[in-house]
């Protein structure tokens, strides 16, 4: 049975950036993969990759129009879910700090998660889509492996550096008192 003693310390503990970090570190990494690798380069799309897949999806060819077309429509629902993943990001992110919300953005906690969410997001999104089921690949061709692996790596380092970022700041905590705009 918890004292009031403990309850009083357990509501006093500042909550954790780590998660909406993390969440909001997902949806702006997938942004980037979306906007860059699709967008701008055009390397891939969502089902570019799906004539050699390994789970049977209809193959959409993209240099056709009916194949961008689709190919587009599943640009878009993978944009959605990481829009979706931004704004779950922010509202975890505003009900957790009530205080001194200015303050948060300066944060190499919440940068560090963010960076580590970025990664995780690289290393689900290339294990899953690039090696399991295979729908795409960063750059499809004769060196699609070298590619993948690439953003595997980067998708270590970013976890790993997040990690290092946010282990190096201080903890949030948004009753703190500050002083010429910073904590004490």
């Amino acid at each position: 049975m918890a004292t009031s003693t403990d309850e009083v310390r357990t509501s006093t503990v500042p909550r954790s950036l780590q998660l909406p970090g993390l969440v909001l570190g997902v949806g702006m990494g997938g942004f980037v993969d979306g906007i860059l690798l699709h967008q701008l380069l055009q390397w891939h799309h969502m089902l570019t990759s799906t004539n050699s897949d390994r789970i049977g999806v209809k193959y959409y060819a993209p240099n056709t129009v009916s194949g961008l077309e689709m190919n587009t429509v599943w640009d878009g629902i993978f944009h959605t879910v990481c829009w979706v993943a931004v704004l779950l990001g922010l509202g975890i992110l505003y009900s957790r700090v009530t205080h001194h919300r200015r303050r948060v953005w300066t944060s190499r906690v919440l940068w560090g998660w963010m960076l580590a969410g970025w990664g995780l997001f690289n290393l689900v999104e290339g294990l899953l889509d690039h090696q399991i089921l295979g729908i795409h690949h960063v750059r499809a061709g004769s060196h699609q492996l070298w590619w993948d692996m690439g953003f595997l790596l980067l998708g270590l380092i970013l976890l790993t550096g997040g990690h290092l970022l946010q282990r190096g700041g201080r903890p949030f905590d948004p009753d703190a008192p500050e002083q010429n705009g910073r904590a004490l």
